[in-house]
């Protein structure tokens, strides 16, 4: 299945007084990879969005194994875990420039009609992207 690869480098006000990138930058960084992601795929969310579909968080879960730090450049790998219906999975790892895993997430989001507020199955684009690599 289709992954990507997005790359930056921690800033200092992501840090806290250790230096270390504080926990709560990682919901960030997966938002900003899982975008990414659809990018890839030719979908821009904010296209999507327009045409009627989004896509709430109902789940998010993250794993520290070494702290990120100043000045570090991270990428996140970003692939989904299985083919999605009306649910999507996305799965993450954190690695620094020394290719050192820092962290592992997991997020699951719905697709969700806006104008009904219903969950729905997956946008085709979406579904063609992903069977299509």
């Amino acid at each position: 299945m289709k992954t990507t690869n997005y790359t930056f480098r921690v800033k200092y006000y992501e840090t806290d007084k250790m230096q270390y990138v504080h926990h709560s930058n990682y919901a960030k960084y997966f938002e900003t990879a899982r975008i990414e992601w659809l990018r890839v795929c030719g979908i821009s969310y904010k296209t999507m969005e327009d045409e009627g579909v989004m896509l709430p968080v109902v789940n998010l879960n993250t794993n520290f194994k070494k702290p990120a730090k100043y000045d570090d450049l991270l990428t996140v790998k970003t692939a989904i875990k299985q083919v999605p219906d009306v649910k999507i999975i996305f799965t993450y790892e954190v690695r620094n420039q020394h290719s050192e895993l820092l962290t592992t997430g997991e997020s699951t989001l719905v697709f969700v009609d806006i104008a009904r507020n219903k969950p729905i199955r997956c946008p085709k684009p979406i579904l063609n992207c992903i069977l299509a690599s």
